[in-house]
Order: structure tokens, then C-alpha cells, then sequence
């Protein structure tokens, strides 16, 4: 697949996940299979999600407003593609939100499903984790929520990662873009004493 297409592909497959992750926060249906354990990490970026959708839909009706009160010809030709792709941002950036709610971490019976917005995730199996301690991590890039360097992959939003697991060696994991072998793995969570207790109780020591 040609660089091209697999930006193409790959901003589909994001349009189509977003909407998907509003349609489950709305009728309030997290993607979890049953029995999973469910770790929050959206604490660290709701206010400023939350900001910026504000923002959003202040600027849609400040526009129409305006444009409305224009007595021109051109005014409703402006107006229209402009309510159009401010509604469609402001509801993208809810979906956008929405996802870091409705697809937390999982804790299932054999791998830790680390998850980040609307299609990141990182299968970590939990018998290749020798270790897991709270320590923070950050990393540069202002929309970067991956970063891998020396065997260390991170993963979290705001570009910050609060535990750390040790894996038995180089191990490697699954991840929504492929492969990825590493030694340690850090991501983000609202509560990193109970899920650094939590999995240390599956088996980390």
C-alpha cells in the first residue's frame, strides 16, 4: 500500500471510529466485552476536550448569527457550507472525547488492552509482564500519543504516561498499526496506585 493510500485508509477508519464511539457514548454502551476490567486514563485531557467543544459550538452559532444579519446575496452562500463543517467539527471533537470514555483500558483473563481515543490500542500479554511500577513519562509532540525509543513504548494521552511494565525481554505486541517489539511499555491511567496494585496482583512482581 502506497503512503498515500494508507493515509487515506487510515483517516476512514478514524472518521468511521469517532462516530462510532459517539453512537456508544450516547446510548451509554462502553466497548468492553463482558467481565473485562475497565481502567479510565480521560481525567488528564477532558477539560481541554471539553474546552475546545465549547469553543466549537460557540463559533457555529457566532457565525450563523452573523452571516445571518448579513443582507447580501452571498451571505446564505457562505453561511450554509460554513454551519455545515462547524456542526460536523464540533460533533467530531465530541466523538473525539467521547472515545477516551467509551473505550478505556482492559484488564482481560490473559493481556492488557491499552487504548488511547478512538482507535489506538496495544495488546500487552500479561505472563510477558514481569514488573509494573508508577512512574511518569513524557514525551514530545503536540498530537503525538505514541512514542517508542530504546524499548520503551509509551502510550498516553497529553504526550504523559503514569506506569511502567516490565516485559521478559524483547516481546512483541500487537497494535492497531502492527508489530511492535519492546522491553517496557508506559501508559497513562486516572488511578495509577490501584492499577499498578491491581496488576501486580495478576502475576507482576
Amino acid at each position: 500500500m502506497t503512503p498515500a493510500w494508507r493515509i487515506v485508509k487510515d483517516a476512514v477508519l478514524l472518521e468511521v471510529a469517532i462516530w462510532r464511539c459517539l453512537a456508544r457514548w450516547l446510548v451509554r454502551r462502553p466497548d468492553a466485552p463482558a467481565g473485562a476490567t475497565q481502567l479510565g486514563y480521560a481525567r488528564l485531557t477532558a477539560p481541554v476536550m471539553w474546552l475546545w467543544i465549547f469553543g466549537a459550538f460557540a463559533e457555529v452559532v457566532a457565525f450563523e448569527l452573523v452571516l445571518r444579519a448579513v443582507d447580501a446575496t452571498w451571505a446564505d452562500v457562505v453561511r450554509i457550507p460554513l454551519f455545515v463543517v462547524g456542526v460536523w467539527g464540533a460533533f467530531w471533537m465530541l466523538g473525539m472525547a467521547a472515545s477516551f470514555s467509551v473505550r478505556r483500558h482492559l484488564v482481560l483473563a490473559d493481556r492488557l488492552v491499552i487504548r488511547n481515543g478512538p482507535r489506538l490500542r496495544v495488546d500487552v500479554p500479561l505472563a510477558s509482564v514481569t514488573a509494573v511500577r508508577g512512574v511518569e513519562h513524557e514525551f514530545e509532540g503536540l498530537v503525538r500519543s505514541v512514542h517508542e525509543a530504546d524499548g520503551l513504548l509509551l502510550v498516553g494521552p497529553g504526550n504523559r504516561t503514569n506506569v511502567e511494565l516490565a516485559l521478559a525481554g524483547p516481546t512483541a505486541l500487537v497494535t492497531h498499526d502492527g508489530e511492535r517489539v519492546v522491553e517496557r511499555v508506559g501508559f497513562w491511567v486516572d488511578e495509577p496506585r490501584e492499577v499498578t496494585r491491581l496488576l501486580a496482583g495478576l502475576g507482576a512482581s
